[in-house]
């Protein structure tokens, strides 16, 4: 229920940044995709907020997004005066604090950011200078809170605006979840300075991240140690980016050749690089090393915030020993009960458990960790250590204590965990039988980027039997390591995964039964957000299935029926070309590489041709190097030319956007970019650039690429006015069509899949045929391949219907081994980052 309490007189209690907004006037403060609003219209919203919630002083939980509606929400929490208890959107993890604490009102995306009063008045006495309750980072989904008051919260804020210099003119992109004491610092300092918060939940590694970017004229963006591997990803040190001012890099221990190599990145691209070291108990912020010496001691964790002080306690002989934080910001003390709401200051300085010294210059360093220390066989382990011998030896590792041995988490490889084992004891001095190595595809990570070393502890707990197996539905993460290969971290995407059109619908029917049924960007989406999705309503019979999953079956079936004569119903083949455009949008190009998926296409057929050729002398080397379009006879142009046309038309386009400046071209534009390209390809199909010569002009890569950008243009329908969009493009389709098929049919079918793929997301299937539809969509490829060889053979045995089954069936039977096989191979020749 919501309460309608009659607007409070009484002065705001709030932090400054939260209680005079409209001091910023008609300054922009808040943008989104698709809206922005003003320092004046949020104060008003704000406020309405704050009379809503009346003058008592409650205990008001807000589940955390990256959203308006919970900036006003907490905002207006915050100048009421209430105690604000920020939950998370894991439903298991905001039950059980909400359990634990008993809130008197609760306002989330659940309630529709409706205030849900759960009583009148409160069942608690907070204390009067409790403001805000936070998880620590270190302890996401923990009932230990920690307990900030509007004075650290204000601290905080003002330390960060000075040392950043923020003005009215700053825009920074919401890179951090805001329940995330790095990512709602961000936010607070902001509105403090009367500058601008771009809020979204995107991944760097989206391509709609960066579009976002340059429509706002972003300054700025905050990441942890995870961001910056992903920046790496997507070839960020090629991206024109004039308006950014600053990029931050908190939540835990960048190495110091990346935070040189970032430091250097930033000197010639004009911007500069804040690294900074903080802790949630510090209300965010403790200390930050000056840009002028990123590049020169990056090893540093630099100065104290303005207002704080550092000191290292009880130092050893060479000056190395706990540092201890003061200030202003040092948080009042933990909550692990409701009655510890009631309690005052329990703390006037902050023991980090980090050990530190300070140089000759006055910068402090962090040596290591008291938590990150074990004992095994009296000597004393550092893990951090141990983590640093191994990735110098090439090991990419996560090293933790358990009971009497540690766990040494080694990815990639069961060789790499074969050299960890021999290494960690030898270095250590410990006995082999007191290491134990786990094989895992990819570190685990929280949700703000940090090492998961009780998950690590969790996986080798499996590993080592201690753990009973579940049944039921796949998990989200399972998901992604089964077909994947990789354990996501939780900002993490399918497409940030390497994950490609041939395994896009393995997944969205493995994450079906998971989650139920998936949003049309499900690919783009962060495994946070997977997860986070309560499992939908499912209808009993029917499970909606992308349509261009669906057009793939379809599609592939018309091929193989249509080649042994069961019907006459050619056009599949062109349609997988107009698939193939709109998938090449979707996943290659958001894609950090395109190589990896070109050559699961290329590198299978040219080894199955091969193989036919040298088997059945019906083919020659042209065919299998993929190329017999240009140099073979024209009566040989059948058979392979789809997947001839298909790699030659995605080799170009691969080289063509490795060139930085046409990246970001695309990047910026992706629709006038896809545009430009179907211009162009329409030009070659009519005979405006190239003359063809009559033989063949359905077969060829650049006579058939107007399909493939017509599906690619089709993909990156986004916009005010998409319908117009797409009128357009169904218009262009239906004119470019027109006489370019001898057969009238022919050309109905693919322009009838275009406007599949245009205009409906989304097609019913019957429950008990999503798997079979699924499994002849993700073995197109192999089916088309290996067809020709069988419906002949099948054919005359069996007739023509039990050719076109005989066919499907051992495609995907080839598709599941070969599948199997890329795999094993991508391990051993790519291993992946982490």
């Amino acid at each position: 229920m919501s309460i309608t309490s009659l607007p409070s007189t009484r002065v705001p209690l709030g932090p400054l940044f939260a209680a005079d907004l409209a001091r910023h006037g008609e300054r922009v403060a808040l943008r989104t995709t698709d809206e922005a609003i003003t320092y004046a219209a949020l104060d008003g919203r704000v406020q309405s907020v704050a009379d809503r919630l009346g003058v008592g002083r409650r205990l008001v939980m807000i589940t955390a997004t990256n959203t308006i509606d919970f900036v006003v929400n907490y905002l207006g929490a915050l100048r009421g005066g209430h105690v604000v208890l920020l939950a998370a959107g894991d439903v298991a993890v905001t039950a059980s604090i909400a359990e634990r604490y008993d809130p008197d009102v609760v306002i989330g995306p659940d309630t529709a950011w409706c205030i849900d009063e759960q009583r009148a008045a409160t069942a608690h006495d907070p204390h009067p200078d409790l403001a805000l309750l936070v998880s620590t980072s270190g302890t996401t989904g923990s009932a230990k809170l920690v307990r900030l008051s509007s004075d650290n919260l204000q601290a905080n804020a003002a330390a960060i605006a000075q040392y950043l210099e923020l003005t009215p003119d700053d825009r920074a992109m919401t890179t951090l979840p805001l329940q995330y004491c790095y990512g709602l610092s961000v936010l607070n300092s902001h509105m403090l300075a009367g500058a601008s918060v771009v809020l979204t939940e995107l991944s760097v590694v989206d391509r709609c991240f960066w579009d976002l970017f340059a429509q706002t004229s972003a300054t700025s963006f905050a990441g942890v140690p995870h961001t910056f591997d992903l920046l790496e990803r997507v070839g960020f040190e090629a991206m024109s980016l004039p308006t950014l001012r600053y990029i931050t890099q908190a939540g835990g221990r960048m190495h110091p050749d990346k935070v040189r190599r970032f430091a250097q990145l930033a000197e010639g691209g004009g911007w500069q690089l804040f690294v900074m070291y903080g802790q949630t108990e510090a209300t965010a912020r403790i200390a930050y090393l000056p840009p002028a010496l990123a590049a020169s001691r990056p090893g540093a964790i630099g100065v104290p915030v303005p207002g704080g002080s550092l000191t290292i306690d009880s130092p050893d002989g060479s000056g190395v020993g706990e540092l201890v934080y003061r200030g202003p910001n040092v948080m009042l003390g933990y909550a692990e009960h409701q009655a510890d709401l009631a309690l005052g200051r329990a703390v006037t300085e902050l023991r980090t458990g980090d050990i530190g010294r300070v140089t000759p210059d006055g910068l402090f360093e962090i040596v290591g960790r008291s938590s990150r220390f074990t004992k095994l066989y009296g000597l004393r382990i550092d893990l951090d250590r141990m983590e640093e011998i191994l990735a110098r030896r090439g090991v990419t590792s996560m090293c933790t204590a358990e009971d009497e041995h540690s766990v040494v988490a080694a990815v990639t490889s069961a060789d790499a965990a074969a050299l960890a084992q021999s290494i960690v004891p030898a270095e250590m001095k410990v006995p082999a039988s007191a290491v134990r190595v786990v094989v895992l595809d990819e570190l685990p990570r929280l949700a703000n980027g940090k090492p998961a070393y009780l998950e690590v502890r969790r996986l080798a707990a499996e590993q080592a039997g201690h753990c009973a197996s579940r049944e039921g539905p796949p998990t989200v993460s399972g998901a992604f390591a089964e077909v994947l290969g990789v354990t996501p971290g939780d900002g993490d995407s399918f497409v940030s995964l390497g994950g490609d059109s041939l395994s896009y619908v393995e997944m969205s029917l493995r994450l079906e039964a998971s989650v139920g049924d998936l949003p049309r960007n499900w690919h783009l989406m962060p495994v946070r957000d997977l997860v986070a999705r309560a499992p939908a309503a499912r209808h009993r019979w029917f499970a909606r299935t992308d349509s261009s999953v669906v057009l793939r079956a379809v599609a592939i079936v018309l091929v193989v029926g249509t080649h042994a004569r069961l019907w006459h119903l050619p056009g599949g083949a062109h349609t997988l070309l107009v698939v193939a455009g709109y998938n090449f949008a979707r996943f290659q190009l958001a894609a950090p590489s395109m190589v990896a998926s070109i050559a699961r296409v290329a590198v299978p057929s040219m080894c199955w041709i091969a193989v036919v050729a040298a088997l059945s002398g019906k083919y020659g080397w042209e065919h299998a190097l993929l190329i017999n379009g240009h140099i073979g006879a024209p009566e040989s142009r059948s058979g392979y030319w789809f997947i001839e046309a298909l790699v030659q038309i995605l080799v170009p386009l691969a080289l063509l956007l490795s060139v930085p400046r046409v990246r970001r071209a695309e990047r910026r534009r992706p629709w006038l970019f896809a545009c430009a390209v179907l211009g162009l390809a329409l030009a070659i199909r009519f005979d405006l650039l190239l003359n063809g010569d009559g033989a063949a002009n359905i077969a060829r890569p650049h006579e058939v690429l107007w399909l493939f950008a017509l599906g690619w243009a089709a993909s990156c329908v986004t916009g005010t006015r998409p319908v117009i969009a797409r009128l357009a493009l169904s218009a262009v389709g239906w004119f470019a069509l027109s006489g370019f098929f001898n057969s009238p049919s022919r050309g109905l079918i693919v322009f009838a899949g275009l406007l599949l793929v245009l205009w409906v997301p989304s097609l019913p299937v019957p429950r008990a045929a999503t798997r079979l539809v699924g499994a002849v969509a993700a073995a197109s490829l192999y089916i088309y391949l290996s067809h020709w060889q069988l419906f002949p053979v099948l054919e005359r045995v069996q007739g023509s219907a039990l050719a076109v089954v005989g066919s499907v069936v051992a495609g995907i039977a080839l598709w599941s081994v070969a599948r199997r096989l890329i795999a094993l191979a991508e391990a051993r020749l790519v291993p992946r980052a982490p």
